[in-house]
């Protein structure tokens, strides 16, 4: 695999912005390094929450299959767990420096409200959980360790669900890429089962989304 330079890659995303949403072209271009870095800043930075995540982890797996990555496998898999928990303690460690100020934060195109109340209620309804089971939902996996912060939760706690949830996300989505991606047919379409991917994780979100503006009006 032929990787690009980082000025190269921000040259391309700039004349391309498509393939900031396409996980086999990201990868193609910035390989394991690239990986490893969009991993992180989704669940750490909340500006970041629209990177793909889900499909990124998937594809990692189907392009070490392939051979298009070629570091091993469990290299792959416990690098991304180390990502991602980094990811999330950044994201907690923001949280608790900017506290209740993030709920009156000024709105951009990068931060809405919706998305933090909508991390909130998640983590009102599950607890701790929230940082496992939101680890499959895109934006609440961004903003939930944030609000973690923001409401103080002790840092064990924190830590012990994060690490849980980096592996319970991480490693079925990579093996099931790496597996599926041994089959030709996977191989061949794969741009269409991402996107099929993406619709299939992204809806639930954005129809929620949706409900929440509209009772906030």
């Amino acid at each position: 695999m032929l990787l690009l330079s980082a000025s190269d890659i921000i040259r391309q995303i700039l004349e391309d912005p498509g393939a900031l949403f396409n996980p086999e072209e990201l990868l193609r271009m910035g390989g394991f390094a690239l990986l490893l870095l969009m991993i992180f800043a989704e669940t750490g930075i909340f500006f970041c929450f629209f990177f793909p995540g889900d499909s990124l982890v998937f594809t990692a797996g189907v392009l070490t299959a392939t051979g298009d990555l070629h570091d091993n496998v469990w290299v792959v898999v416990i690098s991304m767990i180390v990502a991602a928990i980094l990811g999330n303690i950044t994201g907690y460690l923001f949280g608790r420096t900017v506290g209740m100020s993030a709920y009156t934060r000024k709105e951009s195109w990068f931060f809405k409200r919706e998305y933090l109340v909508m991390a909130d209620n998640f983590y009102k309804k599950y607890g701790g959980l929230a940082l496992i089971g939101g680890r499959f939902f895109p934006i609440i996996r961004t903003f939930a360790p944030i609000v973690a912060g923001i409401i103080r939760v002790d840092f064990k706690i924190f830590l012990f669900y994060t690490i849980i949830g980096a592996v319970v996300w991480i490693v079925p989505l990579v093996l099931a890429g790496y597996y599926l991606g041994k089959i030709p047919f996977v191989e061949q379409n794969l741009g269409w089962i991402i996107l099929f991917l993406v619709i299939v994780i992204t809806s639930p979100v954005i129809l929620r989304l949706i409900r929440i503006s509209r009772s906030v009006k």
